[in-house]
């Protein structure tokens, strides 16, 4: 169950352990690990150039037989494929691996203070389930600052679009006030007033909101823009219709 949380969350798992293949495999199906059938040895990788590592590493789940230099290879040979890399581990021949991979995870009970001190993350409980539950606070917490942003920008949008387009309205009109100034829709006061009582209750429930379906999507681009175009868009729309 655990596996298929990962795996519905779009993150594949593979396991690289120095035990023998058989041992590994025999692991890997009790696990759920996908493609556990296949198994590529130490031995064999120590044999492979960089390419032929970059290609066996996309197919390949379960690795074994490893040395300390095999993990480290597998992890490059992984982030040099594009793919961002989590590395768990608990031991001193673990450490190259946990920092060079993207994110290290040490294990806090069992593990060596070498591997704490090189990773990331440490998981105090050493419980590999705790780790999805990361990837799910990790991308709930992006997400809500996603919907702050875009409810942010497209009623601040709203309220620019309409002092510019009032401020416009009333100049070809001329209205003015007493002192002969363009008449406002609204003053900066009031403005300020518009954001901390309309806007500052919903933006704060966007910030502590709860997206129960996060871990049923695709892992996002690490180069995507927090204002991608569905965030544009969105602005548009929204500030446009506030506006109205």
């Amino acid at each position: 169950p655990v596996l298929d949380a990962f795996y519905r969350a779009g993150v594949e798992v593979k396991m690289i352990t120095g035990d023998f293949p058989v041992t590994a495999m025999a692991i890997a199906r009790a696990a759920g690990i996908r493609n556990a059938d296949q198994v590529l040895t130490g031995e064999v990788i120590e044999k492979m150039n960089g390419a032929q590592l970059q290609e066996a590493v996309k197919k390949v789940n379960v690795f074994a037989r490893t040395m300390p230099e095999t993990k480290l290879r597998i992890v490059r040979a992984l982030k040099n494929s594009g793919e961002i890399v989590a590395m768990t581990g608990d031991g001193v021949n673990d450490a190259p691996a946990l920092k060079r991979s993207d994110v290290g995870v040490a294990m806090g009970e069992r593990g060596s203070d070498v591997a704490r001190e090189v990773a990331d993350l440490v998981l105090m409980d050493d419980n590999f389930a705790t780790i999805v539950t990361a990837i799910e606070e990790g991308r709930n917490i992006y997400g809500n600052i996603q919907k702050f942003i875009r409810f942010l920008f497209s009623t601040n949008l709203a309220e620019t679009s309409i002092v510019v387009v009032g401020a416009f309205v009333a100049a070809l009109m001329g209205l003015r006030d007493e002192t002969g100034a363009i008449l406002l829709p609204l003053t900066a006061v009031q403005l300020l007033w518009v954001n901390i009582i309309t806007d500052g209750a919903p933006a704060l429930a966007l910030g502590l909101d709860r997206d129960t379906g996060l871990m049923r999507e695709r892992p996002r681009d690490p180069k995507s823009s927090l204002l991608d175009p569905a965030s544009l868009k969105f602005i548009l729309v929204a500030g446009c219709a506030l506006t109205a």
